[in-house]
């Protein structure tokens, strides 16, 4: 099944920087990554069928950050549909933020039905995206502060990811809501990519544009 979006529904999209790409700096405040191409893709293919997009994502964003902007971001809106991408910033908080914690998937899933709970309970439609992390070679600095993210830390991470893609598949099945595959996907396209998987995201977590174009394909594929 796919979701209906009917003309005159509000659409938003929340987690962190990968959806936020700089949508404050944007006059439609959608920023450059893939909200803002499925808005005009949505847009080229359905004139007759105008949307009010929103984007509330913010940089660095876990679970429990959008927890606490959760009514005034999200709620109080009332959108009809919501779409969510969080989870790099709760696997690699502990290597990033020197006051961070391993979070454990429990705890994950626990932040995360919260969120989904009263949106659910408001007959809102949801499409979940999964976390993701791509098998990059090369070394790079990750959160600002100059911490080096290599091989080693990379298996940490997809160690620690894989349980929570767990999670955000089986809050899809528990609430019925849509979901976009994501690891899935760029691990595939990774896997036959002549360029290798730094042209999907430069640093194995923020898309590049082909990468957003392909969140983009994606996401539409999931909505009528």
């Amino acid at each position: 099944m796919t979701i209906t979006v009917r003309p005159g529904s509000t659409v938003m999209f929340t987690g962190d920087s990968i959806t936020d790409c700089r949508r404050l700096e944007s006059e439609d405040g959608l920023g450059s990554g893939y909200p803002l191409r499925i808005a005009g893709e949505w847009g080229l293919r359905h004139p007759d069928r105008p949307v009010t997009w929103l984007n509330t994502g913010i940089g660095g964003s876990k679970v429990t950050d959008l927890e606490a902007r959760w009514r005034t971001d999200v709620l109080d809106a009332r959108p009809d549909v919501v779409s969510i991408l969080v989870g790099v910033n709760d696997m690699g908080w502990h290597t990033i933020d020197p006051k961070g914690y391993v979070i454990p998937a429990a705890e994950f899933e626990a932040g995360y039905d919260r969120l989904l709970a009263p949106l659910a309970e408001a007959g809102t439609e949801l499409i979940l995206i999964e976390p993701f992390l791509l098998p990059i070679r090369a070394a790079v600095e990750a959160g600002g502060g100059g911490v080096v993210i290599g091989e080693k830390e990379r298996e940490e991470w997809r160690l620690d990811l894989d349980p929570k893609i767990g999670v955000v598949r089986e809050l899809a099945r528990r609430y019925g809501a849509q979901l976009l595959e994501a690891d899935a996907m760029f691990a595939e396209l990774a896997a036959t990519s002549a360029t290798g998987p730094e042209h999907w995201a430069a640093d194995g977590v923020h898309p590049t544009p082909a990468g957003h174009a392909a969140l983009a394909a994606a996401w539409l594929r999931l909505v009528v």
